[in-house]
């Protein structure tokens, strides 16, 4: 569309979806044709000018929500419903998450919210609408995926401190720096402490949930190799945070990549909400073992999801050699 054709559609969009118009009121209104309303309302789904969020609740998703925040003492939960999505469940998760941010900045209207990193979060702030909050402030949580950008959390921030008017602050500092001698030199730049001060202030964080093997975001991103990822696997690690590997138990593993990451003190976490939005098959076993850490308030996902982590049998079952001997599955 042309800037004319454009500002038409918007207008057409904005006197149905919020006027409550009918396309023969709306071509009236406009003097153009019942065609053309349809095909301009069409063109503005696809141009991303109309996001809609649905209200309402569906009963398998309340029990599933239910059962969810008893199992990982949580103060709430969503569960939206499957839309059959292969794999990821990008649309399903980035619609919740809107839902849930744009509500939070509705009631927010000023103060400091701490994003993560993930395709998860960035297609979830592509599905928000304009709110104006001048007063607040976007910081990211860790330091920068430089390698590639299709989920960098700068440009989530820029993003959400774009659609604001608020301010957005990144950290000047890679995910995981190269040695222990390297992150103290760049833990001691003031530029870095002032903006993992202004992370652990935060009232709000949204995180996302990385799962650990040959299709976590940070392989494919290039943070990480194959080789510290089979590494992290043998130490134990089974989901990650803002770089942070854990354990099935919940527990940070002793690895020196975990000692090498940039980002927020897990400390800072406690007492604020922290939401984690993720979902999928691949990351069952990672946001089981996350949400046992303690750290979350909440949690956004979807129904199969949800489902999976309502059982008791998440976590990996050892195999048995024929010897008798226990070996991870």
């Amino acid at each position: 569309m042309d800037h004319d054709e454009r500002g038409l559609a918007s207008r057409a969009a904005w006197l149905s979806y919020i006027g409550g118009l009918t396309q023969e009121d709306i071509a009236q209104r406009l003097k153009i044709s019942r065609i053309k309303v349809n095909r301009l309302i069409a063109a503005a789904h696809q141009a991303g000018i109309i996001r809609v969020f649905v209200e309402g609740d569906i009963a398998p998703c309340l029990t599933l929500e239910s059962a969810l925040t008893s199992r990982f003492g949580l103060s709430f939960c969503r569960v939206a419903p499957d839309l059959g999505e292969d794999d990821l469940p990008l649309k399903t998760l980035t619609s919740a998450g809107a839902h849930y941010l744009n509500g939070e900045l509705d009631r927010l209207g000023a103060g400091t919210i701490g994003i993560g990193h993930g395709r998860t979060l960035a297609g979830l702030v592509d599905r928000l609408p304009r709110i104006k909050r001048p007063r607040l402030k976007c910081v990211s949580l860790l330091g920068s995926l430089t390698r590639k950008s299709a989920a960098n959390p700068h440009d989530v921030i820029h993003q959400l401190a774009e659609l604001t008017g608020g301010e957005g602050y990144f950290m000047p500092a890679p995910l995981f720096v190269d040695s222990l001698e390297d992150k103290r030199v760049v833990m001691g730049q003031k530029s870095l402490l002032h903006v993992l001060r202004l992370a652990s202030e935060a009232q709000i964080y949204v995180i996302g949930i990385g799962e650990v093997g040959p299709d976590a975001q940070l392989i494919h991103s290039g943070m990480i190799t194959h080789g510290e990822a089979e590494a992290l696997v043998a130490a134990g690690a089974v989901g990650e945070i803002l770089g942070c590997y854990f354990d099935a138990d919940g527990r940070p593993i002793d690895a020196e990549i975990n000692r090498r990451a940039i980002h927020v003190a897990l400390d800072a976490l406690a007492g604020k909400e922290v939401v984690a939005i993720a979902g999928g098959p691949a990351k069952v076993e990672a946001i089981d073992a996350v949400l046992r850490s303690g750290l979350f308030t909440g949690l956004i996902t979807d129904e199969r999801t949800a489902a999976r982590l309502a059982k008791d049998d998440v976590r990996r079952k050892p195999d048995r050699h024929q010897d008798g001997r226990d070996t991870a599955a």
